[in-house]
């Protein structure tokens, strides 16, 4: 049985938690600064509010689930006590201490996961089988959106204060939704170039980027368009793939993943979740942890992939404060 280390208590800590407590029989100790966390102490839940007090407990696998600024010197220490990593993403807002935590987890052998619940989206692993059996033949072009309302996320707080809204813990619309630049990434591999238009643009009251447009040369000359803002009401996800055979396309709204075919000149309905329950992409993520725990195997998304999109990010920020195209490398 597994003794599991929550590092961070904020709303995807919570989440994790609560699935874990479903899923799973496992230990679960949480580090967090909050006081009066009585409900979890009644149910037998170890809360500490030191990593020494936490690691007492002698946890084998922890999430690192705190402010984004805080992620990777957090992961160094678990890596250095010989745990397996959740690391919530992004993996962090640069790239300092990045390449230390990685050579820790490859000297020992740990198994790491970065948490994009996205990629368990039904329609979205639909889109990536299509585009693995080729049905849209040649991939030419591929628009990405995610657009929000910043102070919709958590009703419950004032969102001024939140890490989502401030430079120095890491937030930002380009690291906070890196899920769409990360199904760039898992459907057609690292971009080459990119240019970019990143910044505050609407009226809320954050210190750092609401907007981010993003344009990239992806491999085999496949050009890549991803929008990302904090500002639109109401919450709206879309990619449209478009092909030598074809268009695939999704949306949030309705939920439904439709081709339209060149040849037929008709769409057709692939894939139509109705009552779509969102927390489901975050249940099948851990089980999908978990099972790769178990056996032993390496995650789809593992460090290596979440420094390369955390490298997309900063060559697109690059991007945008110098102005011009940006080589990645």
């Amino acid at each position: 049985m597994h003794t599991i280390l929550i590092v961070g208590y904020g709303s995807i800590g919570k989440r994790h938690f609560k699935n874990i407590s479903k899923i799973s029989n496992a230990k679960i100790v949480v580090l967090t600064k909050q006081k009066n966390l009585i409900e979890l102490e009644k149910n037998g839940i170890c809360v500490v509010n030191s990593l020494k007090e936490a690691l007492s407990h002698k946890p084998d696998v922890g999430f690192v689930t705190n402010e984004t600024s805080f992620h990777v010197d957090t992961a160094i220490k678990l890596a250095n006590n010989g745990m397996n990593l959740f690391l919530e993403k992004p993996l962090s807002h640069s790239m300092k201490n990045v390449n230390k935590l990685q050579k820790i987890i490859k000297k020992k052998k740990l198994i790491t996961q970065i948490g994009c619940h996205m990629r368990f989206h039904p329609c979205i692993k639909k889109i990536k089988n299509i585009l693995e059996k080729k049905s849209l033949g040649r991939i030419i072009s591929v628009d990405i959106e995610s657009s929000s309302y910043l102070p919709d996320w958590h009703p419950y707080e004032d969102y001024r204060f939140g890490y989502a809204a401030r430079d120095d813990l890491g937030g930002g619309i380009s690291l906070t939704s890196i899920h769409e630049i990360d199904l760039l990434y898992w459907f057609f591999g690292m971009p080459q170039k990119v240019f970019s238009i990143i910044g505050k643009f609407s009226d809320l009251k954050v210190k750092t980027d609401d907007l981010s447009v993003m344009t990239f040369l992806l491999k085999n000359k496949i050009v890549g368009e991803v929008h990302l803002d904090y500002f639109q009401r109401p919450d709206f996800k879309s990619c449209k793939i478009k092909g030598t055979k074809g268009t695939l396309y999704w949306n949030s709204t309705s939920n439904e993943l439709k081709i339209f075919s060149h040849r037929t000149q008709k769409w057709k309905s692939l894939l139509k979740i109705k009552n779509f329950e969102k927390n489901l992409m975050y249940v099948d993520e851990i089980k999908y942890f978990f099972n790769s725990l178990k056996n032993k195997h390496e995650t789809m998304n593992n460090i290596d992939d979440g420094i390369n999109t955390l490298q997309i990010i900063l060559n697109a920020k690059k991007s945008s404060k110098f102005g011009k195209l940006v080589t990645i490398k």
